[in-house]
């Protein structure tokens, strides 16, 4: 079934111990943020309102009440300019508010998860698969049914064997 915008959000409210995210594009440039994407290609600071968006709030108010918000980004290198937006400005930003990030780097390995779509795991109950347009435009989100956790948990799984801590992989690789 498709999920509303505000039914989306309140899950983001709700969960009581963890929230996971599967990103599986190299480009989510026309899905939020697009003014602060613009910024950074043409080389200016991040603007304010970049970075006291919502997100940070809505993570901050997750860990400081002790619930874990963390992600596996699946990606290759070079990183497409969006990549390197999301992961300098976005993820170093996230980050100090509480949300842990990894880096399942495919360059020189096959993607273990090809195939499998962008999705939110809450509480190990709830999943929403996430539905990106080609140019990374956010299309829409379906809750799956809860029978189904299992094989989406099973892909949370094997993403975190195969990721490493962002800031590790970051140290080594980000750009100059």
């Amino acid at each position: 079934m498709n999920i509303s915008p505000d039914d989306f959000g309140k899950l983001f409210k709700e969960f009581q111990r963890e929230a996971f995210r599967l990103e599986t594009l190299d480009d989510y440039s026309k899905s939020g943020g697009v003014d602060a994407y613009h910024a950074f290609l043409a080389g200016k600071p991040q603007p304010e309102e970049y970075k006291s968006a919502g997100w940070v709030t809505t993570v901050r108010n997750a860990t400081e009440a002790g619930r874990r918000m963390y992600r596996v980004h699946i990606l290759s290198r070079p990183l497409s300019n969006y990549l390197r937006f999301e992961l300098g400005w976005g993820y170093i930003r996230n980050q100090a508010a509480g949300e842990e990030f990894f880096i399942l780097d495919t360059t020189e390995q096959p993607n273990p998860l090809q195939g499998v779509p962008d999705f939110w795991a809450f509480d190990e109950r709830n999943v929403v698969s996430m539905q990106y347009g080609g140019s990374g435009e956010f299309l829409g989100a379906e809750l799956l049914p809860e029978s189904q956790a299992q094989e989406w948990l099973a892909h949370r799984d094997e993403a975190m064997r195969r990721a490493e801590p962002f800031p590790e992989w970051w140290e080594r690789y980000k750009p100059e």
